[in-house]
């Protein structure tokens, strides 16, 4: 089995533990007054933990076979895996404009997929990653405090959603480059970026758990989906000097893809909320009134009539 093989298959297992993570999450944050970012209370929500824990240890394994353009799309796939297991365990089920979603992410994926070149990346000088490790909580950082100003349910989450996925594509790269160091042995100079890494690890797992505060599950899901791999995808172009298959060609048909796999996950994202949007709250009836589709508990029964 090739490396760019296994990778592939970690990335899968890995984004089916982080698609039951999600769901739990989500259901957590819609059931319990518990704290809005680490309802630790609710064991229900360890283990969630459990499963993003799972779900990080097979991310750093596939990023050890395979470079950050493959294996941070791949996690993509978490919200396509979140449909039918949300239909099968709570059941919500998705409609057609979901589906169509599903395989348009899924489409686009196997295109960057097939045009991902499995050559090995550019080492960062540690300067270089302090400095980006920075820049990196920084802007996580801004986009929480954004956050708070805002009054808005579903703005809010997006914010939230967009740093975590920020904070966990940037505790990928960190991931990658101590992973391709680990081969060599690991120096006692990377404890500061496994502490940045820990750091950005946990920031995502408690934003992503106050994004799902009054906004479902498609919408924070899909931002921090798409947000993830941009962002790791965008580093590793730019920094480590990773590329895609035949030049210059083979990466605007990768951004081709990639326009594809996220318009299929924005589907995914407005498919939910319509869905949501549409479901209207009964009134409660008024004083010395009966809901019209309750029946009258008073009335005489037909029998005795």
């Amino acid at each position: 089995m090739s490396a760019l093989v296994l990778a592939v298959l970690l990335s899968l297992v890995s984004a089916v533990a982080y698609a039951a993570a999600a769901i739990v999450q989500e259901r957590v944050a819609a059931s319990g007054p518990s704290s809005t970012y680490a309802p630790v209370r609710r064991p229900a929500w360890w283990g969630s933990v459990t499963l993003n824990g799972l779900g990080a240890a097979l991310h750093v394994a596939a990023l050890a076979y395979g470079p950050l353009t493959l294996v941070q799309p791949m996690g993509a796939l978490t919200i396509v895996f979140a449909l039918p297991m949300s239909a099968v365990f709570i059941r919500r089920r998705a409609g057609a404009a979901a589906w169509r979603g599903a395989v348009m992410a899924t489409a686009g994926l196997a295109g960057l997929l097939a045009l991902t070149d499995g050559a090995d990346a550019d080492a960062l000088a540690m300067g270089s990653r302090l400095v980006l490790a920075a820049a990196g909580f920084g802007a996580v950082a801004a986009l929480f405090v954004a956050s708070r100003a805002l009054r808005r349910a579903a703005t809010r989450s997006v914010l939230l959603a967009t740093a975590a996925g920020g904070a966990f594509g940037l505790a990928s790269v960190f991931t990658k480059s101590v992973a391709e160091d680990w081969q060599s042995g690991l120096p006692l100079g990377e404890l500061p970026i496994l502490f940045a890494i820990a750091g950005f690890a946990i920031s995502g797992l408690l934003l992503s758990q106050a994004s799902y505060r009054g906004a479902g599950l498609a919408a924070p899901l899909a931002t921090v989906t798409v947000v993830n791999p941009v962002v790791a995808a965008a580093i590793g172009l730019t920094l480590f000097g990773e590329s895609f298959r035949y030049g210059t060609a083979g990466t605007a048909i990768a951004l081709g893809f990639g326009v594809v796999a996220a318009g299929g996950l924005i589907l995914l994202t407005t498919e939910r909320l319509s869905a949501a949007h549409h479901v209207k709250p009964v009134p409660p009836p008024a004083p010395g009134r009966r809901r019209p589709d309750t029946p009258d508990q008073t009335a005489t029964p037909p029998a005795l009539r």
